[in-house]
C-alpha cells in the first residue's frame, strides 16, 4: 500500500476517475492523494505579447477547474504546477517524496517514438513507482 499518490490530471482528458478510483485502491489507510494539472507556461515569443493579467486568468481558471474535477473526491488535494509537464511531475514527486504516481496515457504515435511521451518521460525519470492507465 502507497501512503503518498500522485494522480497526474490533464484538464483535457477524461481518465480522472478511473486514476483516483486506482489511487483509492492502492492507497494505504493514512494515505495522501493529490490530483496533480501541470500548466505549461506559454512560449516565450509568445509570452512578450500576452497581458499578464490574461495570463493570471488562465492559470486561476485551470485551478478552478482542477478543483471541480476534484469536488466529488473526498481526501484529494488539487495542486497546479507550473512547467514542462514530465519534469514538473518528476520534481514534484521527489520534493513532496511520493511514493506512487498514477499518469494516464493514451496510445503513441509516431513522433511519440521520437520524443516520447509525458507518460513516458515520467517512467524514466521518477523516482518512485509509477503505475500508466490506458
Amino acid at each position: 500500500m502507497y501512503h503518498r499518490i500522485l494522480v497526474a490530471l490533464s484538464l483535457e482528458h477524461g481518465i480522472s476517475e478511473r486514476a483516483l478510483e486506482t489511487a483509492r485502491a492502492l492507497a494505504a489507510e493514512e494515505a495522501t492523494i493529490r490530483a496533480v494539472h501541470v500548466i505549461e507556461p506559454p512560449n516565450p515569443a509568445v509570452r512578450a505579447y500576452l497581458d499578464a493579467d490574461l495570463v493570471a486568468k488562465a492559470r486561476a481558471d485551470a485551478e478552478a477547474r482542477l478543483r471541480a474535477r476534484v469536488a466529488d473526491a473526498p481526501g484529494v488535494e488539487p495542486v497546479l504546477l507550473s512547467g514542462h509537464s514530465s519534469r514538473a511531475l518528476t520534481e514534484y514527486a521527489t520534493d513532496m517524496g511520493i511514493d506512487l504516481i498514477i499518469v494516464g496515457s493514451h496510445r503513441p504515435g509516431l513522433s511519440d517514438y521520437f520524443l516520447g511521451t509525458t507518460a513516458a518521460r515520467v517512467v524514466r525519470h521518477a523516482p518512485c513507482t509509477v503505475m500508466v492507465l490506458r
